[in-house]
């Protein structure tokens, strides 16, 4: 039967592929944010205010975002197993380098630097993926990447406070062995990304021909159907009023997304704890997290509905985040950025069903690099109006709320994105 082979090549494929590409994405987003531990120390070594800190966090995203689209259109025409190994060298060589910063310049350049070599890394997984799994797949399979985030504070917290403690071993600061020992695993990774991914179904000698063929079959069907109602071209997808709502969407979550991994280090020192303590503490959001997604994504999958599988824990985030300003005691304080954090994560794995619902081929490539490339302007100004707050105002209270209010609009966008889907799927609006 052809459904049994295409079922039966979509497990190969969650077991060869996914558990690889989740340890990538643990690398690339512990490379990414692991200066919110390095900054326990580092900012006090070079004299960082908040202020320098927010923009040197911010800035890896102005070079992300403009590298996003072109990188994407570059592995769709390439292949992903080269494009995507191209990528990990690159970072792990720049995050790396983040051990020799000397000063704001060099601080803000190496940002900036890495933000270039990311760019074209989520997006991609995310339109490979597209050549893998079917639509009615893709939340599961997606939450499951996606659990590399949460994962990799669970393990890189303990890591990254422990590795902070290595201060002064051959008169070097903590804070260096920290970036120095973190980035070397992605330029391991890439290199083995280069021998170990396969491009598409058809490609891959681990599945039989009928399995191959199945597959191929079914996406090619799928792609078909997305045409006739969805966005396939590059000028589609970046003209498209639907993927700029998605775009914006996405800004809002990464608002609040960024802010927690950047910050949290930070809300949680001002309790007097230890870098170490703070490591430990850390990861446990994103432990509830990482199942909480997973459950998130299987449930969405299983009900076929996706707007409220985004927006509810959405605003069950906001809420969170708005009590965590007011929670007083630690403990509190650890429940509400538990809860914060697990709204988070349970919509974001969901919100990437809804775009690739609707594109297709080379627009595609085009409107999930662009929605990204939207999405993490907020990964800039969240940082630059955090830091910007907690400097003028001297706590986290007013930061707090920012996230607060950024994920409510979020889960608000979400609803209206799914009312106008639905009056379009009644004809009441043009396809585009």
């Amino acid at each position: 039967m052809p459904g049994d082979h295409w079922s039966s090549a979509i497990a190969k494929a969650s077991r060869r592929l996914i558990p690889f590409l989740v340890l990538c994405y643990a690398v690339n987003f512990l490379d990414r944010v692991n200066i919110g531990f390095a900054a326990l120390a580092m900012n006090e070594d070079l004299g960082f205010t908040p202020e320098v800190f927010g923009f040197g966090a911010g800035i890896f995203f102005v070079g992300y975002i403009l590298f996003e689209v072109p990188s994407n259109l570059a592995l769709h025409r390439f292949g992903a197993r080269i494009w995507i190994g191209r990528i990990m060298i690159s970072w792990g060589l720049v995050a790396t380098a983040m051990a020799f910063v000397a000063g704001e310049r060099s601080f803000y350049l190496l940002r900036f630097a890495l933000g270039i070599a990311e760019a074209g890394f989520f997006p991609g997984i995310i339109l490979y993926l597209t050549y893998w799994f079917p639509r009615e797949e893709r939340a599961r399979i997606v939450s499951l990447f996606m659990t590399a985030v949460p994962l990799s504070t669970v393990v890189g917290g303990p890591v990254s406070g422990a590795l902070l403690q290595l201060h002064g071993l051959g008169g070097i600061a903590g804070w260096r062995w920290l970036f120095l020992i973190e980035g070397v695993p992605a330029v391991l990774l890439g290199i083995a990304a280069l021998f170990f991914l396969t491009n598409h179904p058809k490609d891959a000698a681990w599945l039989t021909p009928s399995e191959r063929r199945a597959l191929e079959e079914r996406l090619t069907q799928e792609g078909r159907e997305t045409k006739a109602y969805g966005l396939h071209d590059v000028r589609q997808a970046l003209t498209s009023l639907r993927i700029l709502a998605l775009g914006l969407l996405y800004f809002c979550i990464v608002i609040g997304l960024y802010g927690i991994g950047f910050w949290m280090p930070q809300v949680l020192k001002t309790f007097g704890l230890s870098n170490l303590a703070v490591g430990f503490l850390t990861a446990l959001p994103y432990l509830v997290a990482a199942v909480g997604m997973v459950v998130a994504g299987r449930h969405s999958d299983a009900t076929g509905e996706r707007v409220l599988h985004v927006a509810v824990p959405l605003f069950l985030a906001a809420a969170a985040f708005g009590w965590s300003s007011v929670a007083g005691p630690l403990v509190l304080v650890m429940v509400a950025l538990t809860l914060a954090t697990l709204g988070i994560y349970a919509a974001i794995g969901t919100f990437w069903a809804l775009p690739s619902a609707i594109l297709t081929g080379a627009g595609a490539a085009a409107g999930l690099a662009l929605i990204n490339s939207i999405g993490n302007c907020g990964g800039f100004a969240g940082p630059v109006v955090i830091g910007w707050l907690k400097g003028a105002t001297g706590d986290f209270t007013a930061p707090l709320l920012f996230l607060a209010g950024s994920l409510a609009l979020a889960g608000a966008l979400a609803l209206h994105f799914g009312a106008t889907e639905r009056r379009r799927a009644h004809g009441r609006l043009e396809a585009r």
